[in-house]
């Protein structure tokens, strides 16, 4: 089951560390990061869809199913026809072990995939949106542009999933890192989570 979990995880993790998102302008390195988003998506609604138990969260991954789904197939195609190659499964499975850690971290695992939804849909529209902007061949920026407002209305609907399940929805002026309650290793490599910061701290 522990195997399982993990292998799954790996893919919803693939898109979480915002950090690792960069400003893709050339379109091999597009095509590499949206597709491993793509397939992290699905992976993470599938895993939603089996490990989920509230009605709301069963909804929202049936629509990432969907929607990142039928991106992935056009994305697929367009990158064939330019001899670029999409991520693979292969190359999700080191993520494994920190989406463990946060699932930890979350009360539930709704919670903990409502949280992580927000992160990776604000990841992914950064990434969209830099090669819509700034991006060098004019099919995958159209690519990019069109696929857009999709990943938008996915983010809001996001935050909303997340509020109702306890977690924190990222809007203006809030940072990725309010969207997940960190999991941090301690001594000995035993996962704790930082301090509550509404604490009074003593001097």
């Amino acid at each position: 089951m522990m195997n399982t979990l993990l292998r799954s995880a790996g893919f919803a993790l693939a898109f979480t560390l915002a950090g690792a998102v960069h400003a893709a302008q050339d379109a091999d390195d597009f095509v590499e990061d949206a597709s491993a988003k793509g397939v992290a998506e699905v992976e993470a609604a599938k895993l939603a869809q089996e490990k989920g138990t509230a009605a709301d969260v069963k909804t929202f991954s049936a629509m990432m199913l969907k929607d990142h789904g039928a991106a992935n197939e056009k994305l697929k195609a367009l990158a064939a026809s330019k001899k670029l190659e999409v991520s693979t499964d292969a190359d999700l499975i080191d993520k494994a072990k920190a989406m463990i850690l946060e699932l930890r971290g979350a009360k539930s695992f709704d919670q903990a995939y409502a949280n992580n939804q927000v992160n990776a849909h604000e990841a992914a529209i950064k990434l969209f949106d830099d090669y819509a902007k700034d991006g060098k061949d004019a099919e995958l920026k159209a690519f990019a542009q069109e696929t857009l407002p999709t990943l938008k209305a996915h983010l809001e609907k996001a935050r909303q999933l997340a509020a109702a399940h306890g977690g924190s929805s990222v809007g203006p002026g809030a940072t990725t890192r309010d969207a997940v309650d960190p999991v941090v290793p301690g001594p000995g490599g035993v996962p704790t989570t930082p301090k509550d910061h509404s604490e009074t701290t003593k001097p």
